[in-house]
């Protein structure tokens, strides 16, 4: 296993002992060791919420944005220095939730970006509200009835939107995790890789045990990662049996590669006419 102490830091974690976002934590850096990418190269951005503290715990640059929000600054960053290595980590309510429309933009774009979103089906930080993917009569101290909404399918969502790189990890596989993450960040274009992340405080049903019972790693020799139907079908088990592994993957052409400015070098670095933007302002 490659060193990855040059991504730690000092910063005190207060997770809850047992949470799923440890074993993303440790798959992230071990990506990021096997990609040899080094911590000035990285940007992590982040929203709001438990998932969004993981930058806090990493050797990196970062940005601890607001609720939803993390894809438009990623996005921003990426258009100004597109050399950078940019992973952006939100939960399931941050990304699917408040951010849902954001989402949306990045899949159509095809932004080279690699979204980490950890699924937990709950909102841990503010104490255990359902989600967009809590499921349908799941109950909550806020929901004491249950869930009246049927359960968003996040994957089957992205793939309708033309997404070029959808995967599923599962935090209890941290090996295989970390592949997923080192396949997002090579991949040339918007890669989303939704985890299955346990919530020891809020969520009792999806537990580790759910997910040892369920989980399944895509065979890479057999399962072939470029049918779209079959990808789509491969969405909607959950009940029985759960995929983790690339359900999906095509050759797309990244937005940074769309723009013709950007094919001079990253902006931050070009220069610019301050006549022209004046006369650009004044004609506006």
């Amino acid at each position: 296993m490659k060193d990855t102490t040059q991504y730690n830091n000092d910063y005190e974690n207060k997770w809850c002992p047992g949470c799923g976002n440890f074993g993303i934590l440790n798959a992230i850096k071990k990506s990021l060791a096997d990609t040899q990418i080094p911590p000035e190269k990285i940007l992590m951005v982040s929203g709001i919420g438990q998932a969004a503290k993981t930058p806090h715990f990493l050797h990196c640059n970062f940005f601890h944005g607001l609720h939803g929000r993390a894809l438009p600054v990623a996005t921003g960053a990426k258009l100004a220095d597109h050399d950078l290595t940019i992973l952006v980590n939100m939960g399931d309510g941050d990304c699917y939730g408040e951010g849902g429309n954001h989402l949306l933009a990045a899949l159509r774009r095809n932004i080279n970006l690699t979204l980490l979103v950890h699924n937990n089906m709950v909102y841990g930080l503010t104490k255990g509200q359902a989600s967009p993917t809590s499921r349908h009569g799941f109950v909550t101290k806020a929901q004491p009835q249950g869930v009246a909404c049927q359960a968003s399918n996040p994957l089957a969502l992205a793939l309708s939107q033309g997404a070029g790189f959808v995967a599923r990890g599962y935090c209890g596989e941290i090996e295989h995790l970390s592949q997923l993450i080192s396949a997002g960040i090579s991949y040339p274009g918007f890669s989303l890789i939704d985890i299955l992340q346990v919530c020891v405080s809020f969520n009792k049903e999806n537990t580790y045990t759910f997910y040892k019972d369920r989980v399944y790693t895509l065979d890479k020799e057999e399962y072939k990662a470029d049918d779209l139907h079959q990808a789509l079908d491969l969405t909607m088990e959950w009940e029985e049996k759960i995929p983790i592994g690339i359900i999906y993957q095509k050759e797309t052409r990244s937005y940074t590669d769309e723009l013709a400015p950007l094919q001079s070098g990253p902006l931050f670095k070009q220069t610019y006419d301050p006549k022209k933007i004046r006369k650009a302002i004044s004609d506006a």
